[in-house]
């Protein structure tokens, strides 16, 4: 049996594709589209999916979709007739995209798949929940979701026991915690549902004591915290409920200053209040986690919803709370509810028993041998190939080491956010310039951001204060660990301001070849540790097909490009003293 999940027309619209219950296939439509976080009714990763088991709409037995939109255009009537006239322009300006799309998912569905069967509407935190338990290794486990807003839910928490989920109590718009720090995302000049892990990265630089940060104090006016973890917003400091910007006048007074501007230089102050609003998200989801623990007994806990992805919080949830065991949805946004919705059909509607464990997040489309080299060849583009595995490693971990910048395509695309080896961008964290020229010369991004460290599982107890057992979403780039102090200075192009790092880490079956990789850098360098960022630019989605990955490459100061088997040398490097006559010849 097929079932089909879809999420779209708000942000990071996606496809997911399970088969007997288990996901074969899922894909965010930004990477066919090449249009960052495109809400669009996923076309093309909906083909994707269908061609990846060489079926038809037909093989389909039910579609779901990943929220009610009759209950939605309920709570957006209703808050904007609550906030008449202040809301008369974003009425306005919001209502044809409702009649022309949102309210019309089936019409939609079966216009432009010629789908026939079955379309089931599942709630949307309902969906995040299923996204997380029903692929988690738990039978049994406490439901967490967090976000900006479904239907009307921002928050909840339930039980999930075998195929069943139940959820037990919710939070209600407008009062949300992911709309509080996409508020002071866009106060401090960033875009939303975009760039809220930049204020995220911002606020190690920032006061992080909650006695000596000013602005921690400032925004707990905003904010009223129940010692359950329920809270609700002084809605005076807000203006999202009814206009398309969201922070009030008053919530710039609070914050000594006006919205900051695109792009603009971050101050102390700036970094404060990235501090602050981290500060109280963690206090909030602490209070949370540490009742919902009280009311379920249980040791187990699944997260999901796009404030799942604070890996800064989500490193302390085993240390600051009574559970033992964590387990996070690797796509655990919008973009996730398509496996949620598929997921809750299948196992919690139909009640097949789960058979399925998500332990990797390489879903997407993958690439042959001969795909790659007909695309070469048609190209005009030089490549020199490995003869093995071997080879491939031996030589591309000497170029990490020579401090070459590496485009790294393998495998099927990650599902989710974070490029996790199969689509990354590769460094050696031991040069001490690598974050610098990784900023200016390939993602063209903020100075402050952050690189990511990937690891072996089996040796991050070495390097990173981690807890034991090593939970499963590192595996995913979901939990940011301190760094152990002596090798600060060591890895110094990894080790962020506050001395963390948001650790990936790579067991052997998930990914050989990275795996492999990983521990011939650290035979040759002594530090089995590389960088690894999301292989992109700033402002464009992961790349998704060799064609995006060599087009990346050459708009940046990416060195080679190691294409599967093929490598590519940039000839425009003058600077390159690499020895090509090391590399085998095609």
């Amino acid at each position: 049996m097929y079932i089909l999940g879809i999420s779209c027309y708000y942000h990071d619209a996606s496809a997911a594709l399970l088969k007997d219950g288990v996901i074969v296939a899922a894909a965010e439509e930004e990477r066919f589209t090449r249009k960052k976080h495109d809400s669009s009714f996923p076309i093309n990763a909906i083909h994707f999916c269908l061609e990846s088991q060489k079926i038809s709409i037909d093989d389909i037995s039910y579609i779901g979709f990943y929220e009610k939109p009759f209950l939605k255009f309920e709570r957006v009537l209703f808050q904007h007739l609550q906030m008449f006239p202040l809301s008369l322009k974003t009425f306005l300006s919001s209502i044809p995209s409702w009649l022309t799309e949102k309210l019309r998912v089936v019409r939609a569905i079966r216009k432009k798949l010629k789908y026939k069967k079955n379309i089931l509407f599942v709630e949307h935190h309902l969906a995040h929940a299923a996204s997380s338990f029903l692929v988690s290794p738990f039978d049994k486990a406490a439901i967490v979701t967090l976000d900006g807003v479904g239907e009307w839910s921002t928050t909840t928490y339930g039980v999930g026991t075998g195929n069943d989920i139940h959820l037990i109590k919710q939070i209600v718009f407008p009062h949300s915690l992911g709309l509080l720090y996409s508020t002071i995302t866009a106060y401090l000049g960033f875009s939303v549902n975009n760039s809220e892990y930049k204020v995220m990265g911002l606020a190690a630089y920032g006061d992080m004591n909650r006695l000596t940060n000013p602005y921690y104090q400032k925004l707990l006016h905003v904010i009223d915290i129940k010692d359950d973890g329920s809270y609700r917003l002084d809605m005076r400091y807000f203006i999202f409920h009814y206009a398309d910007r969201m922070p009030s006048p008053l919530l710039c007074s609070l914050l000594d200053g006006s919205i900051a501007a695109r792009d603009s230089e971050m101050t102390q102050r700036h970094k404060d209040i990235a501090a602050a609003i981290q500060l109280i998200t963690e206090d909030v989801i602490t209070k949370i986690l540490c009742h919902v623990h009280k009311e379920t007994k249980l040791s187990s806990v699944v997260l999901a919803g796009g404030v799942a992805l604070n890996s800064v919080y989500n490193g302390k949830i085993i240390r600051t709370t009574p559970f033992k065991q964590v387990w996070i949805q690797p796509n655990a946004s919008d973009g996730g509810t398509s496996i949620g919705v598929a997921s809750y059909i299948y196992h919690t509607l139909l009640g097949h028993k789960r058979n399925y464990v998500q332990d990797n997040a390489y879903l997407g489309p993958s690439f042959t041998e001969e795909d790659i080299k007909a695309f070469l060849t048609s190209s005009g583009i030089t490549y020199t190939t490995f003869t093995s595995d071997k080879e491939l490693l031996d030589q591309t971990a000497e170029l990490l080491h020579k401090n070459k910048v590496v485009g790294w395509f393998q495998l099927g695309m990650e599902w989710g956010p974070r490029a996790l080896g199969a689509r990354s961008i590769l460094a050696n964290p031991i040069n001490p310039k690598a974050k610098e020229l990784l900023n200016e010369k390939v993602k063209h991004r903020e100075r402050f951001r952050p690189f990511a460290p990937v690891i072996c599982a089996d040796d991050a107890e070495k390097y990173f204060s981690v807890d034991n057992p090593l939970p499963e979403p590192t595996d995913y780039m979901l939990m940011v660990y301190p760094i152990l102090q002596k090798w600060h200075h060591k890895i110094p192009s990894v080790t962020h301001a506050d001395g963390s790092g948001r650790l990936q880490t790579v067991r052997r079956h998930q990914n050989s070849l990275y795996y492999d990789l990983i521990k011939r850098f650290g035979k040759i360098s002594g530090i089995p540790i590389l960088i690894n960022t999301s292989f992109n630019i700033r402002g464009e989605p992961i790349v998704c097909s060799p064609h995006d990955a060599y087009k990346c490459m050459m708009g940046t100061g990416i060195d080679y490009l190691v294409l599967g088997r093929f490598l590519i040398k940039r000839e425009d490097n003058p600077n390159d003293m690499w020895d090509s006559e090391s590399i085998a010849k095609d």
